[in-house]
């Protein structure tokens, strides 16, 4: 009441828009945070509840603290993350070598082309994932031009190209090539011209100028495109199992056949959160190597 009364004539409080100016960004962040914890965080401690069961009988689960169930996830499937992060590799660096340059053409020398190259870009994405890879094994079936054409030349040893290696490692760069070109296009694009010009006014040449300016300038888009694509295929299981033969199953397939097939919660939980984990790993070492901290 005192400072109400102390206040000059005509003068109006602005403590009301003060306090509403800090409430606002708690409301804005509410549904995003609501959305996190109902769908992120109270599944992630249910997965690790899970991973810590007990069998106490057929398809029945005591709570313990059964932390054997990592130890024999490790030991016994270890083969299987192993495979997973080759191919998930793999086809990170393929995708790489083949969206660097299809972003780099479509930021810089596509003109009026620009918009419609991006709509190619992720027109994938129109159809299911799992249609696109039926697709591919239409595409490498040992009936297919594809697969006569290279099994004519003799270099497949078993002169074949689907249930391989080389199909899943395919499938993936194929299904995951958009979250690579994507970043490195919108990294590429940001990209002052004048910068590029700069290095040709000092007489560097074009793969000088490329090397020293281009690229470092596109590594955020480089690590965001890697992670994107690195990252989902370690987890994928789809292309592993119409692409590839007994011995391609990814640790995707894994967790899916133990959760669904056999019904081993617990295990198929651990198998999920020690892959969740060393992703994570990966995926902080990766970026504090890089040293991206725009990305951060």
């Amino acid at each position: 009441m005192v400072a109400i009364l102390s206040k000059k004539p005509g003068e109006i409080s602005t403590a009301p828009k003060a306090r509403g100016r800090k409430i606002t960004p708690y409301i804005l962040l509410f549904p995003g945070m609501a959305w996190l914890t109902v769908f992120f965080i109270v599944p992630l401690f249910s997965l690790v509840s899970t991973s810590l069961m007990q069998r106490v009988g057929i398809d029945e689960f005591a709570p313990a603290l059964q932390i054997a169930n990592y130890t024999d996830a490790i030991t016994t499937y270890s083969d299987k993350y192993l495979l997973s992060f080759k191919y998930a590799g793999i086809a990170t660096v393929l995708a790489l070598a083949i969206a660097y340059p299809l972003a780099y053409f479509i930021a810089f020398k596509s003109g009026k082309w620009k918009n419609f190259l991006l709509v190619l870009v992720v027109a994938p994405f129109f159809a299911s994932f799992l249609i696109r890879t039926y697709a591919w094994q239409t595409i490498l079936t040992d009936d297919g031009v594809i697969n006569q054409f290279v099994a004519g030349l003799g270099i497949l040893p078993e002169n074949r190209l689907l249930a391989t290696p080389i199909a899943v490692v395919a499938g993936l760069t194929y299904n995951f090539l958009p979250f690579m070109t994507l970043p490195l296009y919108s990294s590429l694009d940001r990209i002052d011209p004048r910068l590029i010009e700069a290095a040709n006014d000092l007489y560097a040449k074009p793969f000088a100028g490329f090397r020293k300016v281009t690229v470092p300038l596109s590594m955020p888009g480089v690590v965001a495109g890697t992670l994107l694509t690195f990252i989902p295929a370690a987890g994928d299981y789809i292309n592993a199992v119409l692409l590839g033969g007994p011995n391609d199953k990814m640790i995707g397939y894994t967790i899916q056949a133990r959760f669904v097939q056999m019904r081993d919660y617990p295990t198929a939980a651990a198998l999920s959160f020690i892959l969740l984990a060393m992703i994570l790993i990966l995926v902080m070492s990766y970026v504090r190597k890089a040293g991206t901290e725009e990305l951060l």
